[in-house]
């Protein structure tokens, strides 16, 4: 009988359910869309029992695809948004409040006097975080702070925390497992990357009773069943857990220390595997767990873009320029070069390494030759620039050389793109052929914990589609470069 792996991917927008056969192919694919909650100005919710229900639904509806029984799934993986907080009560299962979304920043207050007390370099050194309220820990307090009796269920013990991958699991298996991931503990502001565990100071600093927080576990185990009834008469083993960017850092199979990927979205995740110790950034890098197995923790430096692919969405909806985000390549092509324009497209400040939160977007160099192909080109260049500023931050703190960079999200589809960045970076592009690398991520960690896959057969399993080969000589590549640090510049508050 064929063996499947069910990928259950929560992500912010929807839930998502995506089934993989023995060969890492995929069988069927179910999402629902999640309703995003406003109910005050920079407070982002979700309803968590919303939640649940919808990836409980898309898990049968990929099923019933694609015509595979409950008996015949050998694992289920979880891959989640992270830094999502939901408490529950442990009797009920009933969330005491929404939950309270990564992008929610009701904790600013808190975190300003967090860093006016001095917090800073030990959350840095231990937590490998910077103190921001995108982090769990400001989240959680919140809710024990505001939401009537729930501190006091909190130290009676009635009360249970969790990111949103614990939430699952512990409704997956009936209320037997309350556990996290290291890759999801390390994203909360509370867990020491380095001693692995809750840290005692920050629970007391937090004011958050012990008795909540999840047991944390690696990221590929058996760790249980779900609970009879839920999928028919089987109960099938539940054997990962982990943070969407790291699960598309093992779907792109960088195991080894140098690796890297880039996805290429709305703005740009990038991440690089630094092996087994933990390397604190000085160049506005976070340091993250990239998943633990068999007790083996492997770290990463995490940096992120704020506009990527939404400076191409701008030319088409803000300016006009194009009629669709598939002409741009075409045009950049056209161009041959952009005769010395930039765009910097800072529209809400410039994330890291330079983290201005003032700097305004900018096109420089334009003259009477300048026409739409060359703001086109600009524009996919920048993503490319932003990229190579990122992982030169990642290589300076690590030490560490860049071996290769894989790419997923949707500009990557863009060969030019994917060109310009293997020449800007001298460094080979590698394109999969599976592009939901997140999903692939959870369902090779589940693979693996059951003894499926060994960690050499995932590297196998993993099929690049194109590989960009660098072509650009290094006079070039650096005089272009400098161009793009002296735009940067203007654009700087």
């Amino acid at each position: 009988m064929h063996k499947y792996i069910l990928s259950l991917d929560q992500g912010t927008s929807s839930s998502r359910a995506i089934l993989f056969d023995e060969q890492a192919h995929i069988v069927g694919i179910a999402q629902h869309e999640t309703v995003q909650l406003y109910p005050r100005v920079d407070w982002v919710e979700q309803d968590a029992e919303e939640i649940w229900a919808n990836q409980l639904q898309v898990a049968k509806e990929v099923m019933q695809q694609s015509a595979v029984s409950a008996s015949q799934i050998a694992a289920i993986g979880i891959t989640n948004q992270r830094e999502t907080v939901v408490v529950w009560d442990k009797h009920t299962g009933k969330p005491v409040y929404n939950a309270i979304i990564w992008q929610d920043q009701r904790g600013i207050q808190a975190c300003e006097k967090l860093r006016e007390q001095g917090w800073e370099d030990y959350i840095r050194n231990n937590t490998g975080l910077v103190i921001d309220s995108y982090f769990s820990a400001t989240k959680l307090q919140w809710i024990l702070h505001h939401v009537e009796g729930a501190r006091a269920k909190a130290e009676q013990g009635d009360l249970l925390f969790g990111t949103i991958d614990s939430f699952l699991m512990w409704k997956l298996s009936g209320g037997v497992l309350h556990i996290t991931d290291v890759s999801n503990a390390s994203r909360t502001m509370l867990f020491n990357i380095k001693e692995k565990c809750w840290d005692k100071k920050l629970i007391s600093l937090f004011q958050i009773p012990e008795a909540m927080l999840p047991t944390v576990v690696d990221s590929a185990a058996v760790y249980g069943e779900t609970c009879k009834g839920l999928f028919d008469d089987a109960q099938i083993p539940l054997c990962a857990m982990i943070g969407d960017q790291q699960a598309a850092l093992f779907g792109q199979a960088c195991f080894e220390e140098g690796t890297a990927k880039n996805t290429y979205g709305t703005g740009c995740f990038m991440l690089m595997n630094t092996g087994t110790t933990p390397v604190v950034s000085y160049h506005g890098l976070l340091t993250t767990i990239a998943w633990g197995i068999n007790g083996r923790m492997e770290y990463a430096l995490e940096g992120s873009v704020f506009v990527a692919g939404a400076v191409v969405k701008w030319l088409r909806d803000g300016l006009q320029l194009i009629h669709t985000v598939d002409e741009t390549e075409a045009l950049a092509l056209e161009a041959a070069a952009t005769h010395g324009v930039y765009f910097v497209p800072a529209f809400t400040g410039l994330g890291a390494p330079y983290w201005d939160m003032n700097a305004k977007g900018i096109i420089t160099g334009i003259t009477l030759a300048t026409e739409k192909k060359h703001i086109v080109r600009a524009a996919l260049e920048s993503m490319a620039y932003q990229t190579k500023d990122v992982l030169n931050a990642m290589q300076y703190d690590s030490g560490i050389k860049l071996k290769e960079l894989h790419v997923d999200g949707g500009a990557a589809a863009n060969n030019f793109l994917m060109q310009f960045q293997a020449d800007m970076l001298d460094v080979a592009v590698k394109r999969p052929q599976v592009i939901e690398s997140t999903a692939l991520g959870a369902a090779f960690l589940a693979g693996l914990a059951i003894g499926l896959w060994t960690k050499e057969q995932l590297t196998a399993l993993r099929s690049v589609e194109r590989t960009f080969e660098p072509s650009m000589d290094a006079t070039q590549r650096g005089t272009l470069y400098e161009g793009w640090k002296k735009a940067v510049a203007k654009a700087r508050s």
